[in-house]
């Protein structure tokens, strides 16, 4: 009952009558989280990866989303304004946002933008703000958990190390809760997003434990404080090792204040298999150009920044797949051959480097997923568009098994390849 009680003080605190907790039998019926991961409603991976798109300063570039979709993109990042330092997008504009991202296929992240740098920004809104703009989009949002995503507040908090971000955030996750919205829940980083003083990475469990759904995702954004590798690899490994869901919300290739390590970022990303949202796609000011991955909204002239982002390594074309729910059937294409001819070459007593045909009808956009077997247990080893991959760091003496998946641009994926085997020498 005192869970039920904080949750009515909360309510009360922002203008609201008390609601009725939502209840574990209930948990939400779209995308969740499941073992740190997040997945969709059929339980298949959603790996979240796309473009922040401007819509509160850009309302009529609705055409925009078609060609974040064209580009490869699952997803779109779409900043919305409160009305406290940026126009209100009201019910109807929201619903006419989540219809843009049904249409051209997209899972929706709508972020309440003017709480960013609260404590530092005169201007910028409140939690308990933000809680209030989200409950009344309530009657918009409701019904579409499966391809929408609340990011409660945008860069909640400024720089510090003794913000109150845990407990705003927490009530702020119990409220939504309360008044029935059952949709994943993502929570920003306060340090104007990036976490300076690491308050979200140190009080992330706490935050998870307030949601009744154990349904909410971190979002770390990552400029200028992410400028080489081992900051990235330690920032986001802290949330994989203990099987906390978290996706980068904003990146940029350059910033005003220090040089964004993007390879990192990115190379770490699909080495995992973590989201990542690029900033962004058109229309920042002219002194942040730099920012913009197409030119002037046009889909056909990317900026050196939207090559990077798009096709570089790593980028959004590399292992990008459109989420199921946006599809007929499952995850799993039965009519499709599996890869054949897998082979295993070159041992040594660190690596082992497989050989595949490629499959039989396929076009640009296949790729191929490698798996590792220990028993019935399956593990990724990485994704690539090649016919080959070297699997490196391996121990001496151990054997190792091995199997390909293939997936197709939709990313429908293919029965699994015949095992193969492969044993390596002892380490010299």
């Amino acid at each position: 009952m005192r869970g039920v009680l904080v949750v009515a003080i909360v309510l009360a605190a922002v203008g609201l009558p008390p609601a009725a907790p939502v209840l574990a039998a209930e948990r939400s019926p779209g995308i969740h989280v499941r073992d740190g991961r997040i997945v969709e409603a059929n339980g298949s991976d959603l790996v979240l990866r796309g473009m922040n798109h401007d819509v509160m300063w850009y309302p009529d570039k609705s055409a925009s989303f078609a060609g974040i979709k064209a580009a490869g993109a699952n997803a779109a990042r779409l900043p919305l304004g409160m009305g406290h330092q940026w126009r209100e997008a009201k019910p109807a504009e929201v619903a006419s946002l989540v219809k843009l991202c049904e249409v051209n296929r997209l899972i929706c992240i709508f972020d309440a933008h003017d709480t960013t740098g609260f404590g530092q920004d005169k201007k910028a809104a409140t939690m308990a703000q933000a809680v209030r703009y989200w409950l009344g989009l309530r009657d918009v949002l409701v019904g579409h958990e499966d391809h929408v995503i609340i990011n409660i507040a945008n860069e909640p908090f400024g720089n510090g190390a003794t913000m109150p971000w845990a407990q705003q955030t927490s009530d702020a996750i119990r409220t939504l809760r309360a008044a029935g919205l059952r949709h994943m829940l993502m929570v920003g980083a306060p340090g104007w997003g990036q976490d300076e003083s690491f308050v979200m990475r140190d009080q992330a469990e706490q935050v998870v434990a307030a949601d009744p759904d154990a349904n909410t995702a971190f979002d770390i954004h990552m400029y200028g404080q992410f400028n080489n590798a081992a900051k990235v690899n330690s920032y986001l490994s802290s949330f994989t090792k203990r099987r906390l869901p978290i996706l980068v919300g904003e990146f940029s290739g350059e910033h005003q204040w220090g040089d964004p390590d993007e390879d990192a970022i990115m190379a770490y990303a699909e080495a995992h298999e973590l989201g990542y949202f690029g900033w962004s796609w058109s229309g920042n000011d002219k002194q942040y150009s730099y920012l913009d991955l197409v030119h002037n909204f046009d889909p056909a002239s990317r900026t050196a920044w939207g090559q990077r982002f798009i096709s570089g390594p790593n980028g959004l074309d590399t292992d990008t797949r459109e989420a199921t729910v946006f599809r007929n059937g499952t995850a799993v294409d039965r009519r499709s051959r599996a890869p054949q001819g897998l082979v295993v070459s070159d041992v040594t007593n660190a690596s082992v480097t497989l050989r595949w045909q490629r499959r039989p009808g396929s076009v640009g956009g296949t790729t191929y997923q490698v798996v590792a077997l220990s028993g019935a247990t399956e593990s990724r080893v990485l994704t690539t568009g090649a016919t080959s991959a070297t699997i490196r760091n391996l121990k001496g003496s151990t054997e190792y098994a091995y199997a390909v998946y293939s997936r197709d641009l939709l990313g429908k994926r293919s029965p699994r390849s015949a095992l193969v085997y492969a044993v390596t020498p002892p380490a010299s």
